[in-house]
Order: C-alpha cells, then structure tokens, then sequence
C-alpha cells in the first residue's frame, strides 16, 4: 500500500511532465500498463520505451491530477486531464482514469480507461 507520501510524490513526478522518470521511479521491475483493455505492456523498460516514444511525439505536455484520489488499500484510482500538443502545433486533450495496484511504494499494474474519440490531435 502506498503511503500519502509516497502517492503524492507520484502525482507530483507525472504533473511536473516527466513520465518517462515516473515510471523509472514509481513502477516495479515487471510492472504492466494497459489501455482500455487492451495487451498489456509488461516490464519497466517497455514501459519506459512507451512513453519515450510519446514523448519524441510531443512537443509539451501538460498533466492534472483531479481530486480526489481513490485510496482502498493496495488500489488506487486516480483521474487525469492531459494536454498534449504535437511538434506541428495540433493539440490533444484526454481525460482518463488511471487504476493502479501498488505493491508496496511502487506500481505493479496498471490499466487506463478512456474514451479513444479524445485520441485526435486537432
């Protein structure tokens, strides 16, 4: 189970826009990430490889956290609002719910779900 702490420095590595760092520092070694129930991606360094390549995609990107964060024990939920805009100026908006499983202070699994129609850059 994440400690307050422990959530809130997360929430804080994702909002300062570094995701690539965030997941090199909060995620277990054979940690999982999926998207509406998508395959998942499994182990860190396909995590990492994911989001460096979302990253070379963009030219900035801006992360909200919005309140509250669901905390049950070893689950979290937590609901996003990312704006991403492109290196050709287009924008994206996504808002998301992220469900986690902690395994002590980091993420072992994590699943998204969105609606795909936010997926166009305009």
């Amino acid at each position: 189970m994440p400690s307050a702490a422990r959530l809130e420095a997360f929430i804080a590595a994702v909002e300062g826009g570094d995701h690539v760092k965030a997941v090199e520092d909060f995620y277990t070694e054979n940690a999982s990430m999926r998207e509406n129930q998508a395959e998942p991606r499994r182990g860190r360094p396909a995590l990492i490889a994911n989001e460096t390549a979302a990253k070379e995609r963009t030219a900035s990107v801006f992360s909200r956290c919005v309140r509250p964060v669901l905390v049950n024990g070893d689950h979290v939920v937590i609901r996003w609002i990312f704006d991403f805009t492109g290196k050709d100026g287009r924008s994206m908006h996504i808002e998301e719910l992220a469900w986690q499983r902690w395994e002590g202070d980091r993420i072992a699994e994590e699943e998204f779900f969105y609606d795909p129609a936010q997926m166009k850059m305009r």
